[in-house]
């Protein structure tokens, strides 16, 4: 093994293992054992690099970005549109390298040409906006545990609508038409406002979410450190397509000509 092997092996180790450095619990070996797994698996798509820069890349900025929104000393938040529409784009690269790719229309390809992917993207994007018009209303709060939103969260119902009442993890906004109740995921300190029933008003989830925002603005949290695992499989993706890229530029190009341009 030669010495740019050998830095990249003890690189690769270090990201891997990241997450221990600062949290040493059953939780974090697993994710050291995905991390491993993940170190494991790519160095078979690098032979490929057009398919995997295009499926993977999506999912690096995603991971990068929700790993540095996690580890920020400030609650994030977001409309479950939105957070959903995210998802959609870091799963896009996967979907044209997979389903689209697979049941690619030949016979439309011969007429279209190249304009046959923008109807299929335009398919895609009009899919994914019908499914967040067809959500329910949902806030996510990123880098906050339950603790330390509700009593938030119970002042803000207060001003919003004094007639909120609590039905334990429930909450009734009646004036305002929001009824919603709590879900978390502790291990990674973020929380959802569920909406409770079809009967919802969209404009006061909105201002709900205007004033949650406003709220924890000047709210400052513990740093979240389980978003290092998020970090380090970010940048373990990032360093393969960045090796992929450089081995073979030209086969990428000329997979990019032969994907678009049939």
């Amino acid at each position: 093994m030669n010495l740019s092997g050998a830095l990249l092996t003890l690189g690769l180790f270090g990201l891997a293992s990241a997450p221990l450095w600062f949290i040493l619990d059953a939780f974090n070996v697993g994710i050291c054992a995905v991390l491993i797994g993940l170190c494991l698996l790519l160095p078979w798509f690098v032979p490929e690099p057009f398919f995997l820069c295009l499926a993977m890349g999506p999912v690096a900025i995603y991971l990068l970005l929700f790993g540095a929104i996690n580890l920020a000393r400030r609650p994030f938040v977001v409309s479950g549109g939105r957070d959903l529409a995210a998802l959609a784009l870091a799963a896009s690269g996967m979907v044209i390298t997979g389903p689209m790719e697979l049941f690619f229309p030949t016979v439309a390809s011969m007429r279209l040409g190249a304009y046959v992917w923008v109807l299929m993207l335009a398919l895609y994007v009009l899919a994914v906006i019908l499914l967040v018009l067809s959500a329910r209303p949902r806030l996510v709060i990123y880098n906050i545990s339950t603790e330390e939103l509700r009593p938030i969260l119970s002042d803000l119902a207060g001003q919003l609508d004094p007639d909120a009442r609590w039905a334990g993890d429930n909450l009734a906004l009646p004036r305002l038409g929001v009824q919603l109740h709590l879900d978390s995921v502790a291990k990674m300190r973020n929380v959802a406002l569920i909406s409770s029933g079809p009967v919802q008003s969209h404009e006061g989830w909105r201002r709900l979410g205007q004033s949650l925002q406003t709220a924890l603005a000047q709210l400052e949290v513990p740093r979240n450190h389980r978003a290092v695992g998020l970090l380090s499989a970010g940048m373990i993706i990032l360093l393969f397509l960045i090796l992929a890229l450089s081995s073979d530029p030209q086969s990428i190009a000329q997979a990019l000509v032969e994907m678009f341009w049939v």
